[in-house]
């Protein structure tokens, strides 16, 4: 069961507006997302940003990388049968 409630952050607590209509000490999973934001609403690249540096540090990627590059830029073709 999935239920969306708003509420307020105080420190490790969250005040819920509502009753959620769940036992007390009743387990349950949290997904928290900041109040306003939408999925697919941040400006374009951002997710890339953040996760620019997540290769840096690689020995020998550069390199590889440029490998890479200069091989997708040869022509190479083949016929296709009829």
């Amino acid at each position: 069961m999935t239920k969306i409630v708003h509420g307020i952050v105080h420190g490790k607590t969250i005040e819920l507006d509502q009753e959620i209509g769940f036992p007390d000490v009743q387990h349950v999973n949290v997904a928290i997302q900041i109040a306003g934001a939408s999925p697919g609403t941040e400006a374009w690249g951002d997710g890339l940003r953040r996760c620019a540096g997540a290769l840096a540090g690689i020995p020998g990627l550069d390199e590889d990388m440029e490998q890479i590059l200069a091989q997708r830029k040869t022509d190479r073709f083949r016929e296709v049968p009829e």
